[in-house]
């Protein structure tokens, strides 16, 4: 049985009233992967905007596994040092990460945080050696449409994640290294022009999906049935 762990930052943990991508990945899992499979992670909660804590429960769609490593505000640099007991706590199998927007605005720059992303590679194998990671590039947000030293650093740190995906993977602990979700529009598929809604969620979903599949046989296609679920 395979253990899936979502680890991110608030695109992947959520706010109140959300489905969050996690549930449209487990949506998909649960259609296409064909045996069982677990959602694990040391933290089940959404982000609550009224308060400013990650402490709601209140998802829109709350019968669902809910496990993940993921906080709001945090990146690479927040998860790097937890992400050996989580995996060893849970026994994941693979990570699906989607990281380091945090890092590149407010704490790192593209160097700094792609050598974080190897302190945690590192981490998560020093628990798991056999662990598999797909790798989400950053997806630009509105910020980089009009901070050009903050796109440049965008594209930067995603040249060296790809790098980063290559020289360390493993035939025994692989790195999989997933495309940009397909058609993503920062101005349709998110209600900020950072946060997906219903639409990014599905496309988030997707981009990991599509990734497992092509590059382990895991699950299927994000199908069109599947994306019209919302």
């Amino acid at each position: 049985m395979l253990r899936f762990m979502p680890v991110g930052d608030s695109m992947t943990i959520g706010s109140a009233g959300e489905h969050t991508w996690r549930y449209r990945m487990w949506q998909h899992l649960r259609a296409t992967h064909g045996a069982p499979f677990q959602m694990v992670g040391p933290r089940e909660t959404l982000y609550d905007k009224a308060t400013g804590t990650a402490d709601s429960y209140e998802y829109a769609a709350p019968d669902f596994p809910r496990a993940h490593l993921a906080g709001w505000g945090e990146g690479w640099y927040h998860l790097s040092p937890l992400i050996a007991d989580a995996v060893r706590a849970s026994r994941a199998d693979v990570l699906l990460v989607s990281l380091g927007l945090i890092d590149l605005g407010f704490y790192t720059n593209a160097t700094q945080t792609s050598e974080n992303v190897r302190a945690f590679i590192t981490r998560a194998r020093s628990a798991n050696p056999h662990i598999s990671m797909a790798l989400l590039p950053v997806i630009p947000n509105i910020r980089a449409e009009s901070d050009a030293p903050f796109a440049q650093e965008v594209a930067a740190f995603n040249d060296l994640l790809a790098r980063t995906a290559a020289n360390l993977d493993e035939p025994g602990s692989p790195l999989l290294l997933a495309s940009l979700p397909h058609g993503y529009n920062i101005h349709t598929d998110t209600y900020d022009g950072t946060h997906p809604n219903a639409a990014g969620e599905h496309k988030l979903a997707s981009a990991f999906a599509e990734a497992m599949h092509q590059g382990w046989g895991v699950g299927g296609p994000y199908t069109s049935h599947l994306a019209e679920r919302v």
